[in-house]
């Protein structure tokens, strides 16, 4: 049987990178995915690639700093496909860069809201249907430099906002383990997707040198010889979806090609 036959996952934040395959591998592995995200003809986009009949797929535009948005979303889910088995968190804002020094705290406001209290929002609008199936599975992604801070890029804000997240998997997961319902985090590292890709076409271009030299110097510190991919993270997420995972609460899954090992 397919790890998620015939379970519902909610996504958030399904663009081009994470969040469309995590959607992806839903479907591959035999479930429905209902599809969030700000801009529905991304939506559109994605859910055609990955289920062009419409039969596993379902999606609507959702800002997850709208509380009544994320209640459509999670109802949606109920609506079309019956309930709800798990939600994964992709939705990010990862676009502020700087440290303290030059912090913008109007800003870190912006982030924290929509990485840290959005996605608990997201969280609080499915655990009706969770709870009504019996249980199921909240997958936090994460990322690294909540642990460790990369030399590369100065992310404060992002890393606090996604840091202070995995705080609350741990009181969550004591929460609602009495339901059934397990609470992990996916922590990816350099991740082989587009926002990396671009980042090593910027710093190339920029420091003249070529691409396989900057993407030289992210590899150089993992013990596997290339980075994790968009799709290796999205598999991480879907196994701690699934009930291949079901003795697994309260704990974070770094995925990051043993950069940092803990």
């Amino acid at each position: 049987m397919s790890l998620l036959h015939g379970r519902t996952v909610v996504v958030s934040g399904v663009g081009a990178g994470l969040g469309h395959q995590v959607a992806a591998a839903v479907v591959r592995d035999g479930g429905n995915a209902v599809l969030g995200a700000r801009t529905e003809a991304n939506l559109a986009k994605s859910a055609a690639a990955i289920d062009p009949d419409g039969a596993h797929t379902a999606y609507r535009a959702t800002d997850i700093t709208d509380e009544a948005q994320c209640a459509a979303l999670a109802g949606l889910a109920r609506e079309r496909f019956g309930g709800i088995d798990a939600v994964v968190h992709v939705a990010a804002l990862d676009s502020y860069f700087g440290g303290l020094q030059d912090a913008d705290f109007a800003t870190w406001l912006s982030v924290i809201d929509v990485n840290l209290l959005g996605s608990l929002r997201m969280t609080r609008a499915c655990l009706p249907g969770l709870k009504e199936g019996g249980g199921g599975s909240v997958v936090f992604i994460g990322t690294q430099s909540a642990l460790a801070a990369p030399t590369q890029v100065r992310q404060a804000a992002y890393a606090a906002s996604k840091g202070a997240l995995t705080s609350a998997m741990y009181s969550l997961a004591r929460e609602v383990g009495p339901y059934r319902i397990r609470v992990n985090s996916v922590l990816p590292g350099w991740m082989w997707g587009p926002p990396v890709q671009a980042y090593v076409r910027h710093a190339a271009h920029t420091e003249g040198v070529p691409e396989e030299e900057v993407l030289g110097r992210l590899t150089g510190r993992m013990a596997l010889p290339e980075p994790a991919t968009d799709g290796d993270v999205a598999d991480a997420a879907v196994f701690l979806a699934s009930d291949r995972a079901r003795a697994i609460t309260g704990q974070s899954l770094l995925v990051n090609a043993g950069e940092l090992m803990r």
